[in-house]
């Protein structure tokens, strides 16, 4: 956990580790070059959700297909991050109900390496860039810790 803590200090955010991978997958999709000259504070503005923004969202919604596709992305973000500090593979497994409820998993080996409940998914977001650059970071490092704790498991198969 000592990992999770130092990421609260980073100085930009856009340097995150996480974050860079984020911005990966998200160029990744650009099969057109339509975000060819949009900054990456740009691509991820869709992350942001102010607190007033929050608010005048309803408690209970489905999510559309772009905010699922956000969430894909940021917990594909996650899983090459971990990845790339372990060198195990990751795998994502995301089961959703059109209401915004579901199970992300990821996984390496036989080793569930992050498991998170998902709710109220249509308000999926985060309150600025530092928040955003914490919340992956700590799960990445979560990712890493279960891996080292867990070595022959992640390696199996």
């Amino acid at each position: 956990m000592g990992e999770a803590q130092a990421v609260a200090q980073i100085d930009d955010p856009m340097q995150s580790l996480f974050v860079k991978e984020l911005i990966k997958q998200w160029r990744a999709q650009d099969m057109h070059g339509a975000w060819e000259g949009k900054s990456d504070e740009v691509l991820l503005e869709p992350y942001i959700i102010t607190k007033a923004q929050r608010k005048e969202m309803p408690i209970i919604g489905d999510p559309d297909p772009e905010t699922l596709w956000r969430l894909e992305l940021f917990y594909n973000a996650v899983g090459l991050a971990i990845e790339r500090a372990t060198g195990n593979m990751v795998t994502p497994m995301m089961k959703m109900h059109h209401e915004g409820f579901g199970r992300l998993i990821l996984s390496a080996g036989r080793l569930i390496v992050y498991n998170k409940q998902l709710r109220d998914v249509h308000r999926f977001g985060f309150v600025d860039m530092a928040k955003l650059a914490e919340e992956g970071e700590k799960f990445v490092a979560m990712g890493v810790e279960m891996i080292k704790q867990y070595p022959d498991v992640a390696n199996y198969g």
